[in-house]
C-alpha cells in the first residue's frame, strides 16, 4: 500500500534508510537520482533482500529504444516501471515486457497545475489531459496509471478495478507539500481508490522515519469522517 521513496543521493543513504524502517517497509521506490549514482546493481541488491523495487525512469523515447530497456529491465526482477503515457512509448514498452513487470503509465506530473499545462501549448484542461492519456493507457494494454490524487477517483471510474493506481503527491495534514501541486492526505486518496501511495520526505527526512511511517499507516487505517449530503 505503501512505496518508500528513496529520493537520496547515495546507495550508502539509501542502505542506511532501508535499514532504518527495517519490516515496516518492503516496497522501495528507486527514482532517476538514486539509479544515476547507484544503477541497477541497487536494484538488484534491494530485490536481493526481499524487497519489491518500484523503478521511476519515466521512460520516453523512440520505440525502439523504450522495447529494448523494457526487455532488459524485465530480467532484473523490478515490480513496477514507469513509461510516460504517449501511445507509441507504451505501446513499444508492452511489446519489451517480459516477466511479471507491471509498466504504469504517467498521466501529468503532481508538480504540474492547470498553469503549467496551458503553458506547455495543450487545448485541453489538466483534467482532460489526464483523462486522454488514460484512455490512451487502457487502449496500449498497460498494467496501471500514475496520477495525483486530486484525480484518481475519475481515473478508478475509467479503468475499473483491474489496474493499479500509484499516487505521488501525498502528504499527511500540517505536512508541507514541497515542490508538489496536485496534493491529498494518505486517507483521502486511498478513499478515492488509490493502490499505492509513494511516500518519500514525509518519511525518509523525518527524525524517526520507521515512526512516521507507522503514523501514516495509522492514519490509512482511521474511516474519514461521513460526509454530509446536502
Amino acid at each position: 500500500m505503501i512505496i518508500i521513496a528513496l529520493d537520496v543521493p547515495s546507495a550508502a543513504e539509501a542502505r542506511a534508510l532501508v535499514a532504518s524502517l527495517g519490516d515496516a517497509a518492503d516496497f522501495y521506490k528507486v527514482g532517476l537520482e538514486l539509479y544515476a549514482v547507484a544503477g541497477m546493481d541497487f536494484v538488484r541488491e534491494l530485490k536481493g533482500q526481499g524487497k519489491r523495487v518500484f523503478l521511476d525512469l519515466k521512460l520516453y523515447d523512440i520505440g525502439e529504444q523504450v522495447k529494448r530497456a523494457v526487455a532488459a529491465i524485465s530480467v532484473s526482477g523490478v515490480d513496477f516501471l514507469t513509461i510516460h503515457a504517449v501511445k507509441q512509448v507504451m505501446e513499444a514498452a508492452v511489446a519489451g515486457r517480459g516477466s511479471s513487470l507491471k509498466l504504469l503509465a504517467v498521466t501529468v506530473l503532481t508538480s504540474f497545475d492547470e498553469n503549467d499545462v496551458l503553458d506547455e501549448g495543450y487545448a485541453l484542461t489538466l483534467g482532460e489531459l489526464v483523462e486522454k492519456r488514460v484512455g490512451h493507457a487502457i487502449e496500449a494494454g498497460v498494467h496501471g496509471i500514475v496520477c495525483s490524487s486530486l484525480e484518481v477517483a475519475k481515473v478508478r471510474a475509467m479503468t475499473g478495478p483491474n489496474m493499479t493506481l500509484v499516487i505521488p503527491g501525498v502528504r499527511s495534514a500540517g505536512k508541507s507539500a514541497g515542490d508538489q501541486k496536485r496534493v491529498a492526505t494518505p486517507a483521502e486518496a486511498i478513499a478515492s481508490g488509490a493502490d499505492y501511495l509513494v511516500i518519500g520526505r514525509q518519511v525518509t527526512r523525518a527524525e524517526d522515519p520507521r515512526a512516521e511511517l507507522f503514523k501514516i499507516l495509522d492514519e490509512i487505517q482511521t474511516p474519514l469522517p461521513a460526509v454530509t449530503a446536502r
